[in-house]
């Protein structure tokens, strides 16, 4: 089996007509991760003791004949935000490099009651700020499209073990693009649900009006079928909202006829969008007119100020949300302080990485007497005037095209020391977290000089998913982007035979 090329619905029916069991589906995947996780360094944790389980129970199952879930052999991983019983969770962070799950992520345990295989949790940027992955306090992932390129943050880890093929599916977390940014560098499907679709349950908030969790895949029919599993309301997050789950994948083969699309040209034409990526995205546009739809174009006026609004409102949030891990409720607690305070302040600074550190303290001066309304408040009215501009834009079309990202996937440490050009990186993605819109980036053909993948980001209204998911579809149904990078290219016979010999005792291929 060629992990890096079967679907979700290919494994699932595969084990249901006995063609590999999902115990030989556990050892590829472990295997794949065994051969490239030691240069890409997509996961914290491998948890082979938890894939073996649950495969134990999706065999059993078929043993029984009983009904084959929907996800039954799937291997999926985890950002490393979501708690998951038997694993550490880290957030990539001293803070809680030894903090064990005491309860499960509904996300994830959604996931898991449909037959999928945990087989790891997945490197991210510290607390998930960061658009490069750089921020671990374990170290960089890189990208299997270029192991000097950074995968895109903060849910870099979770996407380059889809693109690798070390996972089919993974779940990630989106407060400004971190689905959606690290799915454009690394050529994978990326989705960020509506604000209040899926639930955040059992993930480490890092700002509470703006954190979704998606799944990433290596195609928008599987990427459909894991927000068919996560999606709809749960009791335990009051954000959750009590609306029916559509049938995402029965509706992705309706086509786009009659369509409105929506180029959003001011955004497009910014400063800082590389002439290949404007290129994409406008070939893109007039792939879905040559499609049957009617292709306008839009302005997003107040976008313009997402960037700004974004970081007062994610850092003062997040410095709210991390006053818990302080040494004493949660966290890394310092040795030898002489008092409360002390014990506070060397517990934060020996745990906290300089990123987390900066945007707590950014956050915390946003908050303080005398500067609320004046940085907060502020923010808080630049969003309700983007929210309007969304709203405007969706009374004329179904979706809207962007780029998700400026540029290509950088090198590793391009940007570490100008953060600007690093905070830049999200300037397409924020807009839509500060309007709780849906949105997904569909891979929109390689840069003609590295090689290397753009997205196209599909903007849809608030619970359009299915409108969302559907163009994305038809469009990777007429492009044909091969999502295979060429590090997985060149080592696929070889992980092929080491697969097949860990399946069968006694080496010998199926």
């Amino acid at each position: 089996m060629d992990l890096s090329r079967i679907t979700a619905n290919q494994i699932r029916d595969a084990i249901a007509g006995g063609v590999f069991t999902a115990r030989e589906m556990a050892d590829a995947a472990l295997s794949r991760i065994d051969a490239l996780d030691g240069d890409v360094h997509a996961f914290n944790q491998v948890t082979p003791e938890l894939a073996y389980e649950a495969a134990a129970r999706v065999d059993a199952a078929v043993a029984s004949g009983a009904q084959v879930p929907p996800l039954a052999g799937v291997p999926v991983a985890f950002k490393d935000n979501m708690n998951l019983i038997g694993t550490r969770t880290t957030c990539s962070s001293r803070i809680l490099q030894d903090y064990e799950s005491v309860y499960d992520c509904t996300a994830a345990r959604r996931l898991l009651d449909a037959g999928a295989l945990p087989v790891g949790k997945c490197n991210m940027d510290e607390f998930a700020f960061g658009s490069s992955t750089e921020n671990s306090a374990f170290g960089p992932t890189r990208n299997p499209w270029g192991l000097d390129r950074v995968p895109g943050g903060s849910s870099g880890g979770s996407a380059a073990a889809v693109a690798a093929g070390m996972a089919t599916i993974a779940l990630g977390s989106d407060t400004g693009g971190s689905i959606r940014q690290p799915g454009s560098l690394t050529g994978t499907v990326a989705l960020k649900p509506t604000y209040g679709r899926v639930s955040r349950y059992g993930c480490v908030a890092f700002a509470s009006s703006l954190d979704q969790i998606g799944p990433f895949a290596r195609s928008v029919a599987d990427a459909a079928l894991a927000l068919e599993v996560i999606a709809g309301a749960d009791p335990m997050d009051a954000t959750s909202v009590k609306r029916p789950v559509e049938e995402y994948t029965a509706m992705l083969g309706e086509g786009i006829s009659g369509l409105r699309v929506g180029l959003a040209t001011d955004l497009l034409d910014s400063e800082g969008c590389s002439d290949e990526v404007r290129t994409a995205i406008r070939q893109a546009a007039e792939t879905f007119a040559a499609l049957g739809a009617e292709v306008g174009e839009v302005e997003l006026p107040t976008a313009a100020h997402a960037l700004s609004a974004y970081y007062i409102i994610g850092p003062a949030e997040a410095s709210s949300n991390l006053a818990r891990f302080d040494g004493i409720r949660y966290g890394h607690r310092a040795q030898g302080a002489k008092d409360v305070s002390e014990l506070y302040m060397r517990s934060r600074t020996e745990g906290f990485g300089p990123e987390s550190l900066r945007r707590i303290m950014l956050g915390t001066y946003a908050l303080s007497v005398g500067y609320y309304d004046a940085y907060y408040g502020q923010a808080q009215r630049a969003r309700t005037l983007i929210k309007r501009d969304f709203a405007d834009a969706f009374t004329s079309y179904d979706v809207l095209l962007t780029p998700t990202s400026p540029t290509v996937a950088f090198a590793i440490g391009e940007k570490s020391d100008d953060l600007v050009a690093m905070y830049l990186s999200d300037v397409y993605t924020i807009p839509v977290n500060l309007a709780g819109n849906c949105a997904i980036s569909v891979p929109a053909g390689l840069s003609a000089k590295e090689g290397l993948p753009i997205g196209l980001q599909i903007i849809g209204d608030h619970f359009a998913e299915a409108t969302v998911l559907r163009a994305a579809a038809a469009f990777e149904a007429a492009t044909g982007f091969d999502p295979v990078p060429p590090l997985v290219r060149e080592e696929r016979l070889g992980v092929y035979l080491a697969c097949a010999k860990r399946a069968r005792p006694g080496g010998g291929a199926r």
